[in-house]
């Protein structure tokens, strides 16, 4: 099964106005000239307006770094669905090990996140992941199990395109450390297995499965070259234009 690899960058709290734009003028300029390949950016909410408007004759999509549930209504600091869509943003990370882990989003509050961007038309980019306590613990298979079912409970899916999943070990996030190209593929494998238990299993086979983690230009390829990653969430090396452009050119 052949599916159109993404190349995400999730820009986390960084970056000026000026900084963002020239950033994001880059990374539309390394993406003209592929065509097999899709290409994603995830700036800060106070920059997704004016980067709408950089990016609006580009191939790059835009996505938010989480969304509510609610078209609207008094959740103070959170952003909507349809404020996303105003801006062409149909895309949103969802249960980034951060927002987990410094400030507390449960799999209920991540399910729930993910139940309402769906029902917006917005594509969740749905993270999970384990720390390195759980996998020297043996424990990596049962906890992104249940961080899978829980986040995806009641979860309707008829198209393989309207939900991503990136595979982002804690304990490789801004680490320098990186799963193996055999552990990535490990548990791509089991994730995909799983996803085809829960949806049909042509849904699962096309689904894009991610691999997240201190991704940088020197080893996109070898992960890449394996049979069940289909991208990269990458975090610092999408904040330097030129690492970027080598992790979105990966051969």
């Amino acid at each position: 099964m052949q599916r159109r690899p993404l190349l995400a960058g999730n820009w986390k709290m960084h970056t000026t106005l000026a900084e963002a734009k020239e950033l994001a003028k880059a990374v539309a300029e390394a993406a003209e000239n592929v065509d097999d390949r899709d290409v994603m950016i995830a700036p800060p909410y106070v920059f997704l307006s004016s980067l709408a408007n950089t990016l609006r004759d580009s191939k790059v999509l835009l996505s938010a770094q989480n969304v509510c549930w609610a078209e609207q209504g008094a959740f103070t600091g959170e952003i909507s669905p349809v404020m996303l869509r105003s801006l062409c943003c149909n895309y949103a990370i969802i249960g980034h090990s951060e927002r987990r882990h410094i400030f507390g989003e449960s799999n209920v509050m991540v399910n729930k996140r993910i139940t309402g961007a769906m029902g917006f038309g917005i594509v969740p980019l749905f993270c999970i992941g384990e720390t390195l306590e759980e996998r020297q613990n043996g424990n990596t298979f049962s906890v992104l199990e249940e961080q899978v079912k829980e986040g995806l409970a009641n979860v309707e899916l008829d198209n393989p395109n309207n939900l991503i999943v990136a595979y982002e070990p804690v304990w490789a996030i801004g680490t320098g450390k990186t799963a193996s190209v055999e552990q990535a593929q490990e548990v791509h494998a089991f994730l995909r297995d799983l996803l085809g238990n829960i949806y049909e299993k042509t849904i699962a086979a096309e689904m894009r499965i991610l691999y997240g983690g201190s991704v940088n230009a020197g080893n996109v390829d070898d992960l890449m070259s394996q049979p069940d990653v289909d991208g990269a969430l990458v975090g610092g090396a999408a904040l330097k234009a030129e690492s970027f452009r080598r992790i979105i050119q990966f051969e």
